[in-house]
């Protein structure tokens, strides 16, 4: 009885998980769909780069409160605290292959869009714990902030959870389960971030954020002095 709750409450996260708030915000505020624009994802960074800083962010926190609610159904409904990892799992997969962006692809094959993960990821890890937000968003912040990349502040998310969690269950305030959720929430993102990670290891990954910024007034200057010589 117990694995046939912990699965429903893998659907339900999953249900909540898909639901594709960024390319709602960019369609209801541009017109244009999020999908054809630059990687193609639902998430809050694509949704910043097609409709500017407000709609990635309102995407971003919608994205996590995906997560927190998924968790918060999950304690109501007397979920143990595997029940309320597999809700958090869910709408971190539902996030990433939303059931209502199903298509068929150029070989013919159907396929699940979505976002990254990184938004769910962090929503979930607060309905675990909600103070968990208090470490995580400033170190995601940090990721993106000094390496300009926002593939890496996606996988620093679950990283970071995983040591909260890690901490309070070895000091008794929190279940090892929720462990397991970071360990799990990291392979998730590691899966839906090949490509990404296969950038950055070719240096070709796109950056964004006040270093791109910086990067991209250094290449204008350095082409500048080209021109003058």
């Amino acid at each position: 009885m117990q694995i046939l709750l912990d699965f429903g409450l893998l659907l339900l996260g999953y249900l909540l998980g898909s639901i594709p708030f960024g390319l709602i915000i960019v369609k209801l505020g541009t017109g244009k769909d999020v999908r054809k624009i630059e990687s193609g994802r639902t998430g809050g960074t694509n949704a910043y780069r097609a409709a500017g800083i407000w709609a990635g962010v309102l995407t971003g926190f919608l994205d996590g409160a995906k997560g927190t609610v998924a968790v918060w159904l999950a304690i109501a409904l007397s979920g143990t605290p595997i029940g309320l990892v597999c809700a958090g799992l869910g709408s971190i997969l539902g996030h990433i292959f939303s059931i209502f962006l199903a298509e068929r692809g150029e070989n013919g094959r159907w396929r699940l869009r979505g976002g990254a993960g990184g938004a769910p990821t962090g929503g979930a890890a607060a309905g675990l714990w909600f103070p968990s937000i208090l470490f995580i968003v400033p170190g995601a912040l940090a990721a993106i902030y000094f390496t300009g990349y926002a593939s890496m502040a996606t996988l620093s998310i679950p990283l970071l959870a995983l040591v909260v969690f890690a901490v309070r269950a070895y000091f008794g305030y929190g279940s090892w389960a929720y462990v397991l959720y970071g360990i799990l929430a990291e392979l998730i993102l590691i899966w839906a971030l090949r490509p990404n990670i296969k950038r950055l290891i070719n240096g070709t990954e796109r950056m964004v954020g006040p270093r791109a910024k910086r990067r991209a007034a250094q290449t204008s200057a350095e082409s500048g002095k080209n021109g003058e010589l």
